[in-house]
């Protein structure tokens, strides 16, 4: 049995669009602990849902898993039959989606979705244990009144108590791993904060792995124990969360935290933006993603893509500046290969 819950190994995801085909996902590779909270973050477009319907079984057409593996508890997830990926779902991994208007079914009631969630996973219980036990989870994720509110409708809800009520749904079977896709994106900062705090008072209380994708770095400053950095289907620094935030490596993850608002700036103070525009993922490019809109950007950048070196312990980017600081003992290759400073 790994010592890891979950292993991706240069995970790459194409859909074969009448366009062309677009790389959404382009050789990722992490693991995850049992009891670990890890973020995923990148700008819209960097692959980070992708990569989670991925691992859920969910890839909708024309996507397709072009290499790569994924492991979960030892076992192949991607030579799942399709009834062992319903039973993969649910019972030993859950996902909350982003917009839980959109997921909840409008003519049934919260109790009615949360017993067919329990119902279709575990056969030996009954309507009424499994009433019993949506009126449980509904109390464990902060719905108030919950005997009463199991037979309301989702528009009776507020965004905040459905997003609950989604939460509610994806622990009902006790999963090993929830999968978060920005679960607080349409909510105002007030229960941001609120459903933060119950997925933190969650996962202490069932031991539960959580991989929580976001475009916030603040909220992965609340929840998270790692972080991984994502730009254009490719992984840019990897390592806990005080090696991102307080001695980021890479460019793009220096930007990104350069481009937050902070608290402590002086008034006046204006906000560093990420210079250029997104790679076309059509038509990437042959070396480094982010190379075009990097501020360090080398002729070797262009040509070639680097590789994940380490620059800490557990910390790691993919920049040729390390790389080649890697190489320094080593003579002037690096140096050759380079050419020089090329913006």
């Amino acid at each position: 049995m790994s010592e890891n819950l979950l292993e991706v190994k240069d995970l790459q995801v194409t859909f074969f669009t009448p366009a062309g085909e677009v790389k959404a996902v382009n050789g990722i590779s992490y693991t995850i602990k049992e009891h670990e909270v890890m973020g995923i973050v990148g700008e819209s477009g960097s692959g980070k849902s992708v990569e989670a319907y991925s691992i859920m079984g969910l890839l909708a057409h024309p996507g397709k898993i072009v290499g790569g593996s994924v492991t979960f508890d030892g076992e192949d997830l991607l030579a799942y039959t399709d009834n062992q990926k319903r039973e993969f779902r649910g019972n030993k991994a859950s996902m909350i989606f982003q917009n839980p208007m959109t997921c909840l079914n409008p003519v049934y009631t919260i109790g009615d979705q949360l017993m067919e969630a329990l119902l279709c996973h575990d056969k030996s219980i009954g309507k009424a244990e499994a009433r019993r036990r949506a009126i449980e989870m509904l109390k464990l994720v902060g719905v108030n009144n919950p005997e009463r509110r199991v037979d309301q409708y989702p528009h009776e809800f507020s965004g905040g108590m459905r997003q609950r009520a989604m939460i509610a749904m994806a622990l009902i079977c006790h999963p090993k791993l929830l999968i978060a896709d920005e679960p607080t994106t349409a909510l105002d900062v007030t229960i941001q904060a609120q459903i933060l705090e119950l997925m933190k008072s969650l996962q202490e209380k069932t031991g539960m792995a959580i991989i929580f994708i976001t475009h916030n770095l603040g909220v992965v400053a609340e929840i998270c124990d790692t972080v991984s950095v994502m730009y254009a289907g490719n992984i840019m620094e990897q390592g806990v969360v005080d090696d991102i935030f307080y001695s980021p490596a890479h460019p793009y993850t220096r930007g990104l935290l350069r481009s937050m608002p902070n608290l402590d700036d002086e008034k006046g103070k204006k906000l560093i933006p990420i210079e250029g525009t997104p790679v076309d993922l059509l038509d990437l490019p042959k070396g480094c993603a982010f190379g075009p809109r990097c501020e360090n950007c080398m002729k070797i950048c262009l040509t070639r893509k680097p590789p994940l070196v380490e620059v800490g312990e557990g910390h790691l980017s993919a920049c040729w500046l390390h790389v080649m600081d890697k190489m320094k003992d080593g003579g002037s290759q690096a140096a050759k290969e380079t050419g020089g400073k090329d913006a």
